[in-house]
């Protein structure tokens, strides 16, 4: 049976999805042992080398970038390294799928932030949408409450970070490589954390500790590829809501590998979040359906 371009659009954002989580089951497993400057480090350079590799054997048009273009590829690459920080400080030190829970409120900030700083378009039902879904990231985080611990702020920081770096992505113009965009990301990251890790005394590693910053690497790897197959099969709006597949996957590898077991109320504030994500993304469908008519 031949897949549409929708299912394999589909088929590939779950999988990158999957993998990004996958990365962080890894890196969580290193919270404690191995310090997080030198985790990242190590872990970007095996992603480098992987990607740098690739990229000579499959080939990537050159393109002559603006200053423009190099301007918001270095903004976003530093949010891309900030983004690194405050999301594994925050993995490091609460349940992967609380996490990943508060992550999956990126969408209605990036909704948000188009129509703030680009001027997009947003109706009062995506306006509500998001509304209910920061309620939903409320019913996560907890604020004034037992449950909740400063990383909290670290996760939602990161998702602050992640909102700026795709609001500089959007601006990039589209003849820039999506590979050159990506491959530019972990060298900034790698990079960063590797002058951190100048400041930073090296702590000894088991074998255990080496594998698995080679499976975050290569996880990571497959991830970005991933996501980049994935925005060129199908029709977005309909591939985009797949994107929170990841949750699904983190509370699995959280309770069989960390044995964490989400609480009631961390559920409900996930099933809202995604809930209105998928609407928002829904509404952007028919809104350029209806331009396109």
């Amino acid at each position: 049976m031949t897949l549409s371009d929708n299912l394999r659009g589909a088929g590939l954002m779950m999988a990158s999805m999957a993998l990004f989580t996958i990365n962080d089951a890894f890196m969580k497993s290193l919270a404690g042992e191995v310090p997080l400057v030198q985790a990242v480090f190590l872990r970007g350079l095996i992603t480098v080398v992987v990607m740098l590799g690739l990229l000579r054997l499959i080939g990537t048009p050159r393109v002559a970038l603006s200053r423009r273009d190099r301007g918001l590829i270095l903004v976003r690459n530093a949010a891309e390294v900030a983004t690194s920080y405050l999301f594994l400080q925050a993995l490091f030190n609460m349940p992967i799928a609380n996490a990943s829970a508060i992550m999956q409120a990126t969408p209605l900030t990036v909704s948000l932030a188009g129509a703030v700083f680009l001027g997009q378009a947003i109706g009062w039902r995506r306006l509500l949408a998001i509304l209910l879904g920061f309620g939903g990231i409320l019913m996560i985080v907890r604020p004034g409450l037992e449950g909740f611990t400063v990383y909290s702020l670290y996760a939602l920081g990161a998702v602050l970070m992640v909102t700026a770096r795709d609001i500089f992505a959007r601006m990039i113009s589209p003849e820039v490589p999506s590979l050159m965009i990506a491959s530019s990301n972990a060298v900034s990251v790698t990079l960063a954390f590797g002058i951190a890790f100048l400041f930073t005394s090296w702590e000894p590693m088991e074998l255990s500790h080496a594998l698995n910053l080679v499976g975050a690497a290569l996880a990571i790897v497959g991830a970005y590829f991933c996501a980049v197959a994935t925005m060129r099969q199908g029709d977005i709006a309909f591939i985009a809501p797949f994107r929170y597949t990841s949750l699904l996957t983190a509370i699995v590898l959280g309770l069989a590998i960390f044995g964490e077991v989400p609480d009631a109320l961390t559920l409900l504030g996930g099933a809202i979040v995604v809930a209105t994500g998928v609407f928002t993304l829904w509404r952007e469908g028919q809104r350029r359906k209806a331009v396109i008519r």
